[in-house]
């Protein structure tokens, strides 16, 4: 997991925070047997994952290219025998 760079996004923590924090008023509406709280707190959570991805899409996301595909590459140029 340390090599990985999955999540962490300003796209992903704020997608990610906003949903939390909806689960959190769900749960307490739902404890408290409010229902328009508790779906209240449902649509915060669709939020946040509607947020992530716009935030995705403006550049503050994951690339789609492979972070670590340049040291591969040099790896790969340097495990190879060189031909005098």
């Amino acid at each position: 997991m340390a090599g990985s760079s999955h999540g962490h996004t300003p796209a992903a923590w704020t997608g990610v925070t906003i949903a939390f924090i909806g689960f959190c008023v769900s749960g307490a509406f739902m404890v408290m047997a409010q229902p328009a709280g508790f779906w209240a707190g449902m649509v915060v959570v669709v939020l946040g994952g509607v947020v992530g991805v716009i935030m995705r899409a403006m550049g503050l996301g994951q690339s789609k290219e492979d972070p670590h595909a340049e040291a591969r590459a040099a790896a790969a140029a340097a495990s190879q025998p060189v031909s005098v």
